[in-house]
């Protein structure tokens, strides 16, 4: 059994079936130092949350091993993400590790207004922009445990050489401080538990006050109560 399967089991989401046009889709928000897991943790998520739509990024950079063309990004050149950026078809867009990254716009906010919550996996240049335009998003960082561990990850997957990693693991140190931003810490030490942890906020935020559908509110508690109240009255 994968571990995507054992914890939807173990955290049926009770809001699954229960999206409205009523409400709008919550914005999720993961952001991490490059190694932390980020990926793989969004990626699970996507497959055992019901509801939950991953947004694609596009970027200039060239695909890894075994990443494909509108899964892990959309891959353009970068004339093609310069014409994106005029017509502003980003919701943000910004320069990393020597490539452009950008979330488009329009799918994003489609997926919302019609009621569909969105994970957006993006780096903390990025996340800093949203979080200007949707303060009501959920912000969540994920830490490795260690800047040794993450050292260790990079060169063991052996897919950048020793001055990107050390340019990376330099950026780590500066972005790391940045977590004051974000709503929610998640230390991946251990991918089992920090899926279940990342299912639990996603879990809990739907569940919030400040979320419920008060149309369906009314419809089930006051509207019939005040009809009642009305036929004593008359």
């Amino acid at each position: 059994m994968t571990i995507a399967k054992s914890v939807t089991e173990l955290s049926p989401d009770p809001a699954a079936g229960r999206q409205s046009h009523e409400r709008r889709g919550i914005l999720f928000i993961i952001s991490a130092p490059s190694g932390a897991g980020k990926t793989t943790l969004c990626k699970q998520l996507s497959a055992s949350i019901p509801g939950l739509w991953h947004s694609v990024s596009y970027t200039t950079r060239k695909p890894r091993t075994g990443e494909e063309g509108g899964r892990e990004y959309y891959f353009v050149d970068e004339n093609v993400f310069q014409d994106m950026v005029a017509r502003n078809e980003f919701l943000e867009y910004a320069h990393v590790y020597g490539n452009w990254y950008g979330t488009p716009r329009k799918a994003l906010m489609d997926k919302m207004e019609q009621g569909i919550n969105v994970l957006l996996e993006i780096d903390v240049q990025g996340a800093l922009q949203i979080k200007k335009k949707f303060e009501d998003g959920v912000y969540i960082f994920i830490l490795p445990p260690s800047l040794d561990t993450l050292r260790a990850r990079l060169q063991g997957r052996a897919s950048d050489s020793q001055e990107e990693i050390v340019r990376r693991l330099q950026r780590v140190k500066e972005e790391v401080w940045s977590f004051r931003e974000y709503y929610y810490i998640v230390r991946n030490d251990d991918l089992a538990q920090s899926l279940r942890e990342l299912q639990s906020i996603f879990l809990a935020e739907r569940l919030k006050t400040k979320r419920l559908d008060m149309n369906w509110f009314e419809q089930n508690f006051i509207i019939e109560r005040d009809t009642q109240q009305s036929n004593r009255t008359t």
